[in-house]
């Protein structure tokens, strides 16, 4: 180990990928600072201080879509950068979402929810539509579960 290692101390963060009662998938089209033009995302945001990742999930998916979910299955939990840190992302599929309130997205970007059938989320990881490597590790994981 190299003594003084620089160490980027972000927020653990959480990845939703939803699939609705009806059976297609919830993502944004936004505008993230770090990425060039637009980009397909889950559902997602930092955890708050002492918030399980599973309760994170749960309130990410309602405040950022409205929709809550019955069942949750958790993807797994990854260090973001094995260099630097910079948090753990914990990457959970909700099955059987449902609309139940109005979104409240504290999102300074602009995004829009999409409805996605299971061909069109594929073919947007597929076409590199998934711009941030949490995104796109997050979908493939649901992908694979759903299959």
């Amino acid at each position: 180990m190299i003594p003084d290692w620089p160490w980027l101390i972000t927020p653990d963060y959480v990845n939703v990928v939803a699939e609705t009662a009806q059976g297609d998938y919830l993502c944004f089209r936004q505008v993230k600072y770090g990425v060039e033009g637009t980009s397909l995302a889950p559902v997602g945001g930092y955890l708050e201080p002492g918030e399980l990742p599973l309760d994170g999930a749960r309130r990410e998916l309602l405040e950022e879509t409205g929709y809550e979910a019955p069942e949750w299955l958790e993807l797994g939990h990854y260090i973001t950068d094995a260099n630097r840190g910079a948090g753990t992302g914990y990457l959970f599929l909700a099955r059987g979402a449902r609309r139940v309130a109005e979104p409240h997205p504290d999102d300074l970007e602009e995004q829009h929810l999409l409805h996605l059938s299971r061909a069109q989320l594929r073919e947007g990881l597929e076409a590199g539509e998934f711009k941030a490597l949490s995104w796109a590790a997050t979908v493939a994981l649901a992908l694979l579960r759903c299959s």
